[in-house]
């Protein structure tokens, strides 16, 4: 850890990850944070002890850059790094549906770029960042993304050609767990219970669930078997679910979460 970090961006994943790096050893006097205000930029000064930096002044200093930009910033960001970036600096770019190529192409030739799909637990260090390598990536500059993604959850190697399916499943999957949350909340509430008994009872469901999915090793289908006797309540809610095309609703929920995916990914936005 003796490569000096500049976070580009630091907004809420920026911050996130900046946070994590600390905690995983990182000195604050190796990193090096952006922002559009100075405000937020005193405030990350005194809250981590890292130093703020022009976007120029990063790409001259750091030896890795982390574009933690919007994903609609990212061409402003690129045009202000490109003259005062080398090839021998590793770019990590956080930005949804920007492929590396479109980094690379406004970059000095051969620098490499990884590219990679955090989602919003990061925020609480339990967050699943896909990794995917650039042209002129090696194997060294994902080890290296991954260590610093890695303070703040898990990581997972994919092709690139992979990762809009990735945004679908990962990237937006917290959302797809708070509907389910909200939708049960309120069937709570239907059936009789207060919002806050309903609200505690679903969320501590789901995060054993969570646990269980995680740690068992089991099959998520014996995992719901063992829990639906002949029957039972289970079986009859399970029955629903199928009658009402939950299950085919997800597929085409995702399947459309990856079609525009691909859309913002080819400037379609």
């Amino acid at each position: 850890m003796t490569q000096t970090v500049a976070v580009l961006g630091t907004g809420k994943i920026g911050e996130a990850l900046l946070s994590g790096m600390i905690r995983a050893g990182w000195r604050p006097a190796d990193l090096l944070v952006t922002t559009r205000r100075s405000e937020r930029a005193g405030e990350l000064r005194t809250r981590y002890g890292v130093e703020p930096v022009t976007n120029a002044e990063a790409a001259k200093r750091a030896d890795t850059l982390i574009l933690a930009v919007k994903p609609q910033d990212m061409g402003k960001l690129l045009d202000e790094l490109g003259p005062h970036l080398t090839a021998d600096r590793l770019v990590i770019s956080a930005a949804a549906g920007i492929p590396t190529s479109f980094i690379e192409e406004r970059l000095a030739a051969g620098t490499p770029v990884v590219r990679v799909m955090p989602n919003t637990p990061v925020l609480v260090d339990e967050g699943m960042s896909v990794i995917s390598a650039g042209s002129h990536a090696t194997g060294g500059h994902v080890a290296h993304a991954e260590e610093i993604f890695g303070g703040v959850g898990k990581t997972l190697r994919v092709p690139e050609s992979q990762q809009d399916a990735a945004t679908a499943l990962s990237g937006s999957g917290p959302a797809y767990f708070y509907f389910l949350v909200e939708a049960m909340t309120d069937a709570g509430i239907l059936l009789g219970l207060p919002r806050a008994q309903a609200h505690d009872l679903i969320v501590q469901a789901a995060i054993g669930a969570a646990v269980m999915l995680r740690d068992s090793g089991e099959h998520p289908v014996k995992l719901r078997e063992a829990v639906t006797s002949p029957a039972g309540t289970t079986i009859s809610a399970i029955r629903e679910l199928e009658n009402h095309g939950v299950r085919a609703a997800l597929i085409a929920a995702l399947e459309a979460a990856r079609d525009r995916s691909r859309e913002l990914a080819s400037g379609n936005g």
